[in-house]
């Protein structure tokens, strides 16, 4: 009886785990097979899922690099227009029209959260009409800035109202992002329910890859700091304020 009890055991022991090794096989056949749209959220790893609104207000770090860029070679530009690299100037502005401009701007803001934030009243529906306003302008400055820096070097001739237009564009966009992260994106937010920013978070990631493909956002961390190394801004310490004078 005590063999025979063994032998049930093994035998059950050993169909349970052919059973398990099948359910993986199909599973694994699934997901190779393109069924399975989306794996499942670990929500136990670290850092957690990036939301919607994180999404944006990351994007707009980057925006906000390039446009330090800007600031930084304006003055130079004053200083001796020689020294400044023409193809860093033409990177960022590129890097600011794809990643700010068509896509940013015209595929999320323009499209989705403008929209929603008019269409909810309130304090901040006045903003929406102003800010497209802005986005306007910039695309006029950034193809100024395109087209002035084509060149092999910058000379005297055009420095001043090259480094007018980038100030002019710095200023904007620094007062345009500000009221978007503390005005326009909360109020967007409440537009919505939990499970409706879930789902806005996934179709902007959807839209993320098809026009950049899976690593988006880090392709466009890795430019920015490609350009900031070739002019030098590279070290966060160039930035660190001196003390107060006396």
């Amino acid at each position: 009886m005590k063999i025979a009890r063994r032998d049930l055991l093994t035998s059950i022991g050993g169909l349970s785990a052919g059973l398990i090794l099948s359910g993986c096989g199909k599973a694994g056949d699934r997901t190779s097979a393109g069924t399975q749209t989306s794996p499942e959220r670990d929500e136990n790893a670290k850092g957690g899922e990036v939301t919607a609104t994180e999404d944006l207000m990351r994007e707009h770090g980057v925006l906000r690099r390039a446009l330090l860029v800007y600031s930084e070679v304006a003055v130079k530009l004053r200083g001796n227009a020689s020294t400044i690299p023409p193809d860093s100037l033409q990177k960022t502005a590129k890097l600011f029209r794809a990643f700010g401009e068509d896509y940013h701007e015209k595929k999320l803001e323009e499209a989705y959260i403008f929209p929603a934030v008019k269409q909810a009243g309130g304090a901040a529906a006045s903003l929406p009409d102003i800010l497209l306003t802005q986005h306007q302008r910039g695309r006029e400055i950034t193809d100024y800035i395109l087209s002035a820096t084509q060149g092999a070097k910058l000379g005297k001739s055009n420095a001043e109202s090259l480094a007018r237009a980038m100030e002019t564009l710095v200023r904007m966009y620094r007062a345009h992002a500000a009221r978007e992260d503390t005005i326009i994106f909360p109020a967007w937010k409440q537009t919505m329910t939990a499970k409706q920013l879930d789902e806005i978070g996934d179709k902007f990631e959807e839209i993320e890859h098809q026009q950049f493909g899976e690593d988006g956002f880090e392709n466009a961390l890795r430019q920015i700091a490609e350009i900031e190394n070739s002019i030098g801004l590279a070290d966060l310490n160039l930035f660190t304020a001196p003390p107060p004078s006396a």
